[in-house]
């Protein structure tokens, strides 16, 4: 079954940027959240460490490139005091810490705050829908992961082998965050195509209940994916068109490439609803062809034995009097049952004969 993010709202009438505080049965489930900092210094990034909150590094022209990936929710004093390291606005805390947000960009005079949808299939098959924040401010570019999910695991990896050679600017690592983020859909929308085709073998061989829950189960994923996967497109071109003294010209060039991918990813999405629409038609289609075939044959079984119940049922009556001109006759004949089974014998046969080369079956 499908398990999505849930978006927290504070009560009605707290102030805006009012960060809310985890109750006890969520502090349970939220593993404490985790800090992961890594510098670019000389010219090549180092290997990512975990640091504490307080230990978060400012703003300063001065200082070099960082990146710091938050995995899981951190608490209202920690984001708060993160907030305070960076710049951060109280209204991008706010989101972060809520969850649940629909893809968007948020300007806060010279910081940058980007809030994505991020889908992943669990072992057993579950879809899993998690929120990544971006937060670009100077040359400080933190990530929030609200879940088990880190889908940077490959990205930090290529930091390491390009060395010094590539990501060297803030707007540059904004970019390679976005593009791992955009890109790790894309198993996702595999595994949904694959599941598709499984579907349409199990509709066409030998359809029943359980294909009908797992197709229904199929649209409401794909359903949820658009839901968080569309508006990625218009982040992206937001960035672009709006946002554009924030990215050097070349790195506006390679940011094109990530739009290009969020009109695949909706493309594939939308192409996948066609499709598992057009299987639940098959579906319906085929379970009433079956019921179709399974009438026909009780029809034609019914039919052949019409006239063979007719027949016992007159042979059934007994009427045997010698004396009376309208008795049976062949009830007293030699050979009387054995034709009669002869009679019915052949005219089953003959009616099956009949069928067949009326095509009936």
């Amino acid at each position: 079954m499908t398990r999505l993010f849930k978006k927290h709202y504070h009560p009605a009438g707290t102030a805006p940027g009012t960060l809310r505080e985890l109750t006890l049965e969520q502090a349970a489930l939220l593993a404490p959240a985790t800090y992961t900092l890594a510098r670019r210094e000389a010219g090549r990034w180092g290997e990512p460490h975990e640091i504490a909150p307080e230990a978060t590094p400012g703003v300063d022209a001065q200082e070099p490139l960082c990146w710091m990936h938050v995995q899981g929710v951190p608490t209202a004093e920690e984001l708060e005091l993160l907030g305070d390291r960076v710049g951060m606005h109280p209204l991008a805390q706010e989101d972060i810490l809520n969850g649940g947000q629909r893809p968007k960009v948020e300007r806060f005079d010279e910081t940058l705050v980007v809030f994505l949808g991020i889908p992943e299939l669990d072992d057993e098959g579950d879809l899993h829908l998690y929120q990544l924040a971006l937060f670009m401010g100077g040359n400080v570019i933190i990530s929030f992961m609200g879940g088990a999910l880190d889908p940077f695991v490959v990205f930090r990896r290529r930091l390491k082998e390009r060395g010094g050679r590539a990501l060297g600017e803030a707007d540059d690592l904004l970019y390679g965050l976005l593009d791992a983020a955009v890109d790790h859909a894309f198993p996702v929308l595999d595994s949904v195509g694959e599941r598709i085709e499984e579907l349409e073998v199990e509709i066409l061989d030998r359809p029943d209940s359980s294909t009908l829950e797992h197709l229904h189960g199929l649209k409401r994923e794909l359903i949820m994916l658009r839901r968080y996967l569309w508006p990625t497109r218009e982040v992206i071109n937001q960035l672009l068109r709006d946002h554009d003294d924030l990215f050097t010209p070349d790195t506006r060039l390679w940011m094109r490439d990530i739009y290009d991918h969020t009109v695949q990813v909706i493309d594939l999405v939308e192409s996948y609803r066609d499709m598992t629409a057009s299987l639940l038609d098959v579906y319906l289609s085929s379970m009433s062809n079956r019921l179709n075939e399974s009438m026909r044959t009780l029809t034609i079984i019914a039919t052949v034995f019409m006239p063979l119940t007719f027949i016992v049922g007159v042979y059934g009556m007994n009427f045997e009097n010698p004396d009376s001109p309208f008795a049976m006759p062949e009830l007293g004949w030699y050979w009387g049952y054995p034709m009669v089974w002869g009679v019915m014998i052949a005219v089953g046969i003959g009616m099956v004969v009949w069928f067949k080369r009326k095509r009936w079956f």
